[in-house]
């Protein structure tokens, strides 16, 4: 069974990422997980874990399998690591990589499913529903910028968020750990990447929204090496000028010299000020685009000193960004937070296209597995789309009312790769059997319909 996705007709390279993967699981069940991995792949329907063990044929031995969930959602860490790993070998990163946090929930129904509880709804919908019953997932990613289809997140690991009343509930033969705020969570991300990041020779920049600017997250970090972190200020965040600078000459005073100044900083009363302010054009979400801006130092609590602060005014508005490293440029700071809409980007295609939140598993450790396995697909699928052209990936001639100049959507990536796996298989079938021609047209036709 070892061998079992040979029979498939998956890409060489595709069968050593399955292999490089599970290398870290245990000798017995490692040969499950590239199994599994093409049964996410050609799953249809609703994704639940049943539809995977039909997809890939394994539906008689779906007890081993759903057992073997279980190691994978307590080694999601390890696995993880292969995948990151992977990533630093196969693309072309730039020596300054972008790792994005965020969080969103999945929809999960039921009360014996582990660890789900009432969480917020971040997109209410026309429904306006402030509320979800489910779970809530601390995500990190890699932001890339193809050369040709722009900024691209590849997510790599997921910790679920459970509510401190919550954990009482779960059965205590899961060995689950302590409450953790989200803070926490997305900090024991960072404690994870960037020492593996750092030993490949990176520095790392990590973009985060408003709400993960508060000091249990920001300091906790910032103790890390050779981090920077860019993110969003609230309107009435508590700046102070800078520390008065000691005259050449002068004896220094009593106890340690201020960090913070001693004038607080209006982000309103700067932005409401119709001088200073200047354009510069940056390449956000894509395309270049012309921004207007002010920039200056300040001293934050939170982040323990200085920080640059960018204000851009929109037709709408003005937001505040800031950045750790004084010396970023504004351009810097701004694409680098206009890439963080890659990781929205991401939660998209996990639940619409590969399902997350679907598989209908009670277990705290499958439901970590389950979800976990959704961003690696969407990960793999990425990466082995990396260097395919656009005519590999999407042919648009049956759709002449669609763009054809659009970049190929991770729904087309996915359908490119089953489509190869497909003409493999065709292939090593007509190379073993003598077929007619029209047999084979057909087998095509129905290739297409069911990809």
């Amino acid at each position: 069974m070892a061998n079992s996705t040979c029979r498939w007709g998956a890409p060489n390279r595709w069968d050593e990422w399955s292999q490089w993967l599970a290398a870290g699981l245990h000798a017995r069940n490692r040969w499950r997980l590239p199994v599994l991995l093409i049964g996410i792949l050609f799953a249809g329907g609703r994704r639940t874990v049943t539809s995977w063990l039909r997809a890939a044929g394994v539906s008689d031995d779906f007890q081993d399998y759903f057992y073997f969930l279980v190691p994978v959602g307590r080694k999601t860490n390890l696995i993880a690591t292969q995948l990151l790993l992977l990533i630093l070998r196969t693309l072309p990163l730039p020596e300054r990589v972008l790792a994005v946090i965020d969080d969103s929930p999945t929809k999960r129904f039921g009360p014996k499913v582990e660890g789900a509880d009432v969480h917020h709804n971040p997109t209410p919908g026309p429904a306006d529903q402030p509320f979800l019953f489910g779970h809530v997932w601390v995500t990190i990613s890699l932001a890339l910028r193809h050369p040709k289809w722009g900024p691209i997140g590849l997510p790599l690991l997921a910790m679920l968020y459970v509510r401190k009343r919550t954990i009482t509930t779960i059965p205590k033969s899961r060995g689950w750990q302590r409450f953790a705020t989200k803070l926490q969570l997305a900090a024991r991300l960072m404690e994870w990447i960037v020492p593996i990041l750092k030993r490949a020779g990176k520095t790392v920049w990590i973009v985060i929204d408003g709400g993960y600017t508060k000091r249990p997250f920001l300091q906790r970090v910032l103790r890390l090496s050779n981090v920077t972190i860019v993110g969003r200020l609230r309107k009435d965040a508590a700046l102070r000028d800078l520390p008065p600078k000691r005259k050449k000459g002068q004896r220094p005073g009593r106890g340690r010299p201020r960090k913070y100044g001693k004038n607080r900083l209006s982000l309103a009363k700067r932005a409401g000020h119709r001088r200073g302010w200047k354009t510069i054009t940056c390449t956000l979400y894509g395309e270049a685009t012309t921004k207007t801006y002010k920039t200056f130092l300040a001293t934050y609590a939170p982040v323990g000193g200085v920080i640059r602060v960018v204000l851009v005014k929109e037709d709408h508005g003005w937001y505040a960004f800031f950045c750790t490293d004084p010396n970023a440029s504004v351009q810097e700071i701004l694409e680098a937070f206009a890439d963080r809409a890659t990781i929205e980007q991401d939660f998209h295609d996990v639940k619409e296209v590969w399902g997350s939140g679907q598989q209908q598993v009670r277990n705290i450790w499958t439901n970590v597995a389950v979800y976990n396995l959704n961003l690696w697909m969407h990960t793999l699928v990425e990466t082995w789309s990396w260097s395919q052209s656009r005519e590999q990936l999407v042919d648009r001639s049956d759709s002449p009312w669609d763009d054809a100049g659009r970049r190929p959507s991770h729904a087309d990536r996915r359908k490119a790769l089953r489509q190869q796996i497909l003409r493999n298989e065709l292939s090593a079938i007509t190379h073993a059997w003598s077929l007619p021609r029209k047999i084979i047209d057909l087998a095509k036709n129905l290739m297409t319909l069911a990809t």
